[in-house]
């Protein structure tokens, strides 16, 4: 599949690191460090643009070294970028640790996912059918 963009980074295009991959590196596109203080979030730049097919997303998501050794992620996650969409992609980052932490210009802030979805055509029933599991959620199972 091929997917248009713009790069008004001056950042290499985002690519897959290795042959399995799923996901390919956004980079900061910024003119000077951004410090993120414990708790802060900001908006960061890529400076990039996409053209996806009909029936594509762009999924933004976390590093996960960022997260583990930094405490730094991504809110809004998975963030997605509709087909229709044509404005610059930007990402939510935040600090959830107890440190600052600086992000460089051209710095791995964050991975992006292509995925096909489905359009859904809702209909309003009275009843769903049964399952044995039920309503039964957000942790019913236990732990062990």
């Amino acid at each position: 599949m091929e997917v248009k963009i713009v790069n008004a980074s001056g950042n290499p295009l985002p690519a897959y690191e290795t042959a399995f991959s799923a996901g390919m590196d956004l980079r900061a596109s910024l003119e000077a460090p951004l410090v993120l203080k414990p708790l802060a979030r900001a908006l960061v730049p890529t400076g990039l643009f996409i053209e996806l097919p009909a029936g594509h997303e762009a999924q933004v998501r976390p590093r996960s070294g960022l997260a583990a050794k930094h405490g730094i992620t991504v809110l809004n996650t998975p963030g997605t970028i509709d087909a229709d969409y044509r404005g610059e992609i930007k990402v939510i980052m935040v600090n959830l640790s107890e440190n600052e932490y600086s992000i460089q210009p051209g710095d791995r802030i964050a991975q992006m996912i292509i995925a096909r979805h489905e359009r859904a055509s809702l209909v309003a029933v009275e009843k769903l059918s049964e399952t044995q599991r039920g309503s039964g959620g957000f942790g019913h199972t236990g732990t062990k």
